[in-house]
């Protein structure tokens, strides 16, 4: 039991942890695929076989379908987030995708996002690493707009007003004003883009702080991760660090977002666990002190890791990690 665990302490806790959850002031959800199910947003090619049209085609109904189904299994759960795959549409901002995917596919998109309206569940994607609009290399810079580009027709498609575009800062490359002035320069035109993009916060280079700044000069919001906030927290805080993000998401007028994950002890730092670790959700809990706020938990159990923070679970309730072979 908790309480032979814990103490009374920890089952105050998490008593209150569960009210806030089921009051609707702390929502949360999971990204990219259902272990479940199961059922993935994710499925991709490569880049040489872009050519086989019907294979792009099969690969593109498969991923819809998986998510209208995520969508509909996480609605029946309470799961009111979901991050769609950033491969939904495998290479869809390559200049060789062998079809008009917006013709193609606009209908099932339409489709989907009014379903996930109607169901109240909130969708997001999430460009990698190497999208990097602030990048010195014209090139690269170049591409990353058009992967984002991507990303904005999809919800232009879909039609959620609260959807969110997450991206990293990207490089500081020896001189951080510079490269911020980069990031900001290359996106300030780019009005379809800048109405989903969010910044996040990372656990090497850009600070809360940072971020926070550049989200303001782009006039968006600014998402806090809190094993990013943990492992490079810039002299901040977590309740610090929410206080300066949040209040950039009031001129978007939707619910802020934050992440949340625990660092795997086997791993690299930054590295998500399988599940979340319950000081690490108690203390965000504790940093919002109250304020709604969308969660995204960012754990390998996917479902089950949501579903084990949102119950006020222990870890070791949750799902069992699979061994490795």
């Amino acid at each position: 039991m908790l309480t032979e665990r814990s103490g009374r302490g920890r089952w105050n806790t998490a008593k209150r942890v569960l009210a806030l959850y089921l009051l609707g002031m702390i929502r949360l959800g999971y990204p990219a695929q259902n272990v479940t199910l199961p059922a993935t947003t994710n499925r991709t090619l490569r880049l040489a076989s872009l050519g086989d049209t019907e294979k792009v085609r099969a690969l593109v109904w498969e991923n819809l379908l998986g998510l209208e189904t995520i969508v509909r299994w996480n609605a029946e759960r309470g799961l009111r987030l979901f991050r769609i795959g950033q491969g939904l549409i495998p290479f869809a901002s390559h200049p060789a995708f062998p079809y008009d995917w917006e013709v193609e596919h606009g209908d099932d998109l339409r489709e989907i996002g009014a379903l996930a309206r109607s169901l109240g569940v909130r969708l997001s994607m999430h460009p990698g690493q190497f999208i990097n609009p602030g990048s010195p290399d014209p090139r690269t810079a170049e591409r990353s707009l058009e992967e984002l580009r991507y990303a904005t027709r999809v919800f232009d498609l879909m039609g959620g007003e609260d959807a969110v575009v997450v991206l990293h800062l990207g490089g500081a490359y020896d001189d951080r004003p510079a490269a911020v002035a980069r990031f900001v320069e290359a996106l300030r035109p780019e009005a379809g883009i800048l109405r989903y993009l969010a910044l996040e916060n990372d656990e090497r280079i850009w600070t809360v702080a940072e971020i926070s700044q550049a989200a303001r000069d782009l006039g968006i919001p600014a998402i806090v991760d809190n094993l990013h906030h943990r492992l490079n927290p810039g002299g901040l805080a977590l309740g610090e660090a929410l206080d300066l993000a949040l209040p950039t998401w009031e001129s978007r007028g939707v619910r802020p977002k934050i992440h949340l994950s625990s660092q795997d002890p086997k791993k690299r730092p930054g590295a998500h666990a399988y599940s979340i670790e319950p000081g690490d959700w108690e203390a965000v809990v504790g940093a919002l002190g109250g304020r709604e706020t969308d969660v995204m938990v960012e754990a390998k159990g996917k479902e089950l890791a949501a579903l084990g923070v949102g119950a006020g679970r222990e870890r070791s309730s949750v799902a069992p990690e699979p061994q490795q072979g």
